[in-house]
């Protein structure tokens, strides 16, 4: 072997673990996008889970009312 084949050989062995350090970087950095964008996904999902759960409850609340209020009514005219 030459110098020169074992200088490229220290090269190359030099770079491998910065080329190994990024592409792990490179990959936990997609992760860490990918379940960010999950989570938003989610929680946009529960907050309008929510909403209608909300508006549902206030439309029972109001057909409660106005039903204890007809049968108030009609117990008062009997």
């Amino acid at each position: 072997m030459s110098s020169s084949d074992t200088e490229s050989k220290t090269v190359d062995k030099a770079t491998s673990p910065e080329s190994a350090n990024a592409d792990v970087s490179a990959a936990v950095e997609d992760l860490l996008n990918t379940l960010s964008n999950k989570f938003a996904s989610v929680s946009s999902e529960i907050f309008a889970k929510m909403d209608e759960m909300s508006r549902r409850l206030d439309k029972l609340e109001s057909a409660l009312v106005e039903s204890k209020n007809q049968d108030a009514g009609s117990s008062k005219s009997q």
